[in-house]
């Protein structure tokens, strides 16, 4: 007898991988002096019926207990292995604890105790699902389903009665979960002789355990079909025997019977079927469900202590299968090399409308995508068949793999019509991924449907670099705004409430009202006892506060002349700019003025995209200030109890959307702050999860909004010391239309045709305007990180002018300047510029930031407008310079500043266009997002809530009623 043999062929326990010997390796036989009878437990891989091959005692009955003896034995030896496996897996990985869930379906408890002793000796948990015992297949197949997705169970088992083990049931545990290996993908590996990635049933392992050299013998298994009788027979040939099968019915059973030098008794013997039948010296192997349960006896003194020790044999087996599955479990979990299959394009002369292209391409599958970048499928939540949430517990699975390379996709100063970063973001990933084989991901903002529906159209990028499905992009998505406007609207809602019913109540009726008493019990909720905290009231008995505590703790006394929380919508509406709230009779004359903010525009949106967890989240929201109380002091969310609802609203929009460009390649859609007024870039979680999955050497490329001196600002101070992120390369984006409009051109206007100086050839205009470039240049080099300088070619652009722009931009300071034509021929066209990044990221990197959080304020701002800018000097007005005193007396003065300014040219005023200077930069008001952490000076008269204009784009936009698809999106 051979120790410690078991699951998938291996010898030596769980860990160990020495292949099944070829079928035909001869071994020496020792024939037994008489027939020999072990009785096996099938209850963790047969189906369950009970056998009862009862030879008579001068038959050779002592041979089974000798059997059980060595069973016993080797029970222990292999229980042995696996807790020396486990415990390494253990000391490697502190914080596992590998679960292993059993599904029983009948009412003998008696095997929970007996694997869940075993489990406790191995150091494995083990959970009971005990169903009825008339379960039906579809109620064992949905706790199946329940566990599959349960990403704290390792292993799943099932202990059923005969009639529910089915192939619907089977193969509805997942082949990774399948500790029994009984599902058709783990017979089929099996059978292939993948031997590490299946898992032998624990019934077919003790088996083979139990039976000596085989080869050159016939062996008979009948009554064993299914996955079971299966991998016997395969297991049996490898070890080189004959094998045969047949059913206790079949014409030809006596004379198998007697051809056979071992029987494997799968199912209950008939009573018409003699023992005698079975030739003297036979080794006979049977299978008792209720063998653990001591219900049988067959009639001989001391038998079920061999019994039971065989069929612990079995249990040991699977103990062995679950570790060796946790083994599996673990690797699974560490970072895998990409196997992605890229989309092929077929470019077409001239290039149709982006709807048209995306809608030529087909994409892959998400939870196909998915798994080719490493996603495990409890990371993912589908939405439909192009989108999917990834969860943040990728970042724990993943935390000691080495982040790839980080590059920034800024611009130079725009005309109204965009310079293309978000097509050169994603015509960049294409070619590093589909055209060079490198790992990469690109990580956008999300769009708001005001731009959609109003001047700018989509976000998705254009021509043949695109995020498909393009409308799913641009439209709702997976409701990530529309969480943040019902968490915004919320909170807004609940600072008027509260000013009215402490208008209108007693101290005493506020505080019966805000702890009331629920059946019987009066209590605070977490958040109130917080905010007693923070009050330094130390009690937890509602009845024991004082009137002057109750008073503290009930009025948050909200001067209405200080509220900075507005109402927003996803909509462009110019007249909601200034409203007013409170006009009915119900709200007793509590009337001001407000406005509404485009959604995009809230604090959440930028908390969203600066927090690095949940936890990080929740406690920016509950720091979001509102207002000041009549004392002064700034009212929060926490303050107002608010904060748990705002984190339940936003606990599915925390997630990065997992999406695809044209190619194949995958994006992450997440965040979407507008760059003018908020910091403007995608998500912290969204780039950390993307750095995770292209492993070192691979490449996540961001976009910030509008030109270097806004959106790639704000990315190096304030999101940058938000995750403590490096970046490698910055890529800046041109165009020779723009350069041409600071060179001195024509205004360029949305929905205008270009007038002749952007259609022909001027090389005056491109070398002129280039000012703007050198200086968008040198704004990059303050931060001290290599830039590249894509130039976005148009069909209208010359040769001359392509080769003056790259010339200026080389002598300017850039690492290297590349013309790109990814919007007409996809990855293909920009994999020059995908290979000057490659070369530019191996640099050295000097990174700084701008300015120290220590200085004033009002010194921040001054830094800004001076070195990036060009401003002489900043003036505040009256107001600004009141709130940032009062921001500086509240402890806020040490928060990083993001500007909100014109992104139409580098000083405060759209027409001055080129390198502006000697302006003076007015500060009109300065407000500040606690929650996000940053201090928010609006310069000029900047709107936060954008207007339509007379054409808006949605006159282009309709739906088919028959193909129910998209129109006029572009």
């Amino acid at each position: 007898m051979r120790e410690g043999r078991g699951g998938g062929g291996s010898r030596g326990g769980a860990g160990l991988r020495e292949p099944v010997p070829a079928p035909g390796a001869a071994r020496a036989w020792a024939p037994a002096g008489g027939m020999r009878t072990v009785v096996l437990c099938r209850c963790l891989g047969l189906a369950p019926a009970p056998v009862r091959v009862a030879l008579p005692p001068s038959r050779g009955f002592c041979g089974r207990q000798a059997g059980g003896g060595a069973a016993a034995a080797a029970a222990r030896k292999i229980t042995e292995n696996a807790k020396k496996s486990l415990a390494s897996l253990k000391r490697e990985n502190p914080r596992l604890e590998p679960t292993l869930a059993i599904i029983q379906a009948h009412n003998d408890h008696s095997i929970q105790d007996i694997n869940k002793n075993f489990a406790k000796e191995v150091g494995l948990r083990v959970i009971h699902i005990c169903l009825p015992e008339g379960s039906s297949k579809d109620e064992i197949v949905d706790e199946i389903v329940r566990l599959n997705e349960d990403p704290n169970v390792q292993g799943l088992a099932l202990d059923l009665p005969e009639s529910l083990y089915s192939s619907k049931v089977l193969n509805a545990v997942k082949p990774e979960k399948d500790v029994d290996g009984l599902s058709d993908v783990n017979l089929g590996r099996l059978v292939r002789g993948d031997a590490y990635d299946c898992l032998v049933p624990p019934a077919v392992s003790a088996v083979m355990e139990l039976l000596e050299d085989l080869g050159g013998k016939t062996v008979l298994v009948v009554g064993a079909g299914g996955a079971v009788g299966a991998a016997l027979q395969c297991l049996l040939q490898r070890e080189g025997a004959a094998t045969m099968s047949c059913r206790w019915k079949a014409p030809q059973l006596r004379t198998k019977l007697h051809q056979a030098d071992v029987v494997v008794v799968g199912s209950r013997k008939p009573d018409d079927v003699p023992v005698s039948w079975i030739k003297p010296g036979t080794t006979i192997i049977s299978c008792s469900p209720d063998l653990l349960s001591e219900k049988h006896n067959y009639g001989q003194q001391n038998n079920h202590a061999a019994e039971n020790a065989v069929g612990s044999l079995a249990i040991a087996m699977r103990m062995q299968n679950m570790v060796k599955n946790t083994e599996r479990w673990i690797q699974s979990q560490q970072y895998r090399k990409w196997d992605l299959r890229c989309l092929k394009l077929q470019p077409l002369s001239p290039v149709p409308s982006d709807i048209e292209i995306s809608r030529a391409q087909s994409p892959k599958a998400v939870d196909v995508l998915a798994k080719e970048i490493g996603l495990l499928t409890d990371e993912i939540e589908i939405y439909g068949q192009t989108k999917a949430k990834v969860r943040l517990s990728l970042l724990e699975r993943l935390k000691d793999q080495p982040d790839g390379k980080y590059v920034l996709v800024a611009g130079i100063t725009p005309t109204p019509l965009g310079e293309g970063k978000s097509t050169v973001t994603i015509g960049l990933v294409q070619a590093l991924t589909a055209h060079l084989n490198i790992n990469s991901f690109a990580c956008l903002r999300q769009p708001s449907q005001g731009p959609t529906f109003g001047v700018k159209g989509g976000a998705a990028g254009g021509g043949y670099a695109q995020v498909i499905p393009m409308e799913e992009f641009n439209l709702h998505l997976t409701g990530d705004i529309h969480a943040i406007t019902a968490a915004n609207n919320l909170l807004a809602a609940a600072i008027d409430a509260r000013i009215l019913h402490e208008n209108t109540q007693s101290d005493k009726a506020l505080y019966n009202r805000l702890v009331p008493v629920v059946n019987g019990v009066r209590g605070f909720s977490a958040i109130q006892l917080a905010r007693l905290r923070r009050l330094g009231i130390n009690k937890t008995d509602p009845g024991t506060l004082t009137e002057e505590e109750i008073s503290k703790f009930a009025r948050l006394d909200i001067d209405p002349s200080t509220i900075t929380w507005q109402r927003v919508v996803d909509t462009n509406d110019r007249f909601l700019r200034k409203i007013t709230v409170g006009q009915a009779k119900t709200e007793k004359g509590f009337v001001r003025q407000a406005q509404f903010d485009i959604a995009v525009a809230s604090e959440i949106m930028a908390i969203l995209a600066l927090t690095t967890s949940l936890q990080d989240m929740k406690e920016r929201l509950g720091r979001m200030v509102v207002a000041n109380d009549k004392k002064g002091e700034p009212v929060t969310a926490e303050d107002l109890g608010v904060t748990g609802a705002l984190a339940v609203l936003m606990k599915d929009a925390i997630k990065p959307t997992l999406m695809q460009t044209l190619e194949g390649t995958p994006v992450f859609v997440h965040a979407g702050p507008f760059a003018n007024i908020a910091h403007g870039n995608s998500s912290v979680l969204a780039d950390k999860i993307a750095l995770k999955l292209v492993g070192e050497k691979g490449f996540v490329v961001t976009e910030a909004g509008f030109g270097a001196d806004i959106g790639m600002e704000k990315f190096f101070n304030i999101k940058c010391r938000a995750s403590g992120l490096v970046p490698s390369v910055v890529v800046l984006v041109a165009t020779v239309r723009a350069l041409k409009m600071h060179g001195g051109g024509p205004n360029v206007t949305a929905g205008a045709p270009l007038k002749k100086e952007y259609t022909e050839e001027n090389l005056q205009l491109v070398a002129d305007g280039c000012c703007n470039l050198q200086k968008q240049i040198q704004i990059t080099q303050l931060f001290g990180v290599p830039v590249v300088v894509a130039l976005n070619v148009f069909k209208t652009d010359s040769p001359a002018e392509v080769d003056l722009v790259c010339k200026i931009a080389k002598q300017s300071g850039a690492f290297d300047a590349v013309p790109c034509n990814h919007w007409s021929a996809g990855g293909k066209g920009a994999v020059k510029l995908a290979q000057a990044v490659e070369k530019a990221a191996s640099q050295k990197n000097s990174f700084k930031y701008l300015y120290s959080l220590e200085l004033p304020i009002v010194e921040k701002i001054r830094i800004i407008a001076q070195k990036v800018y060009g401003a002489q000097d900043i003036e505040l007005s009256p107001a600004a310079q009141s709130q940032v005193d009062r921001y500086t007396q509240q402890g806020f003065g040490n928060l990083p500043i993001c500007m909100a300014k014109t992104h139409l040219s580098l000083s405060h005023q759209p027409e001055r266009k080129g390198v502006p200077t000697g302006f003076i930069l007015p500060i009109s008001e300065v407000r500040a997002s606690i929650g996000a952490g940053f201090i928010y000076p609006l310069v000029g008269t900047m709107s936060t809530m954008p207007g339509l204009p007379t054409r808006p784009c949605f006159y282009d936009i309709d739906l088919d009623s028959v193909t129910e698809q998209v129109k006029g999106l572009f």
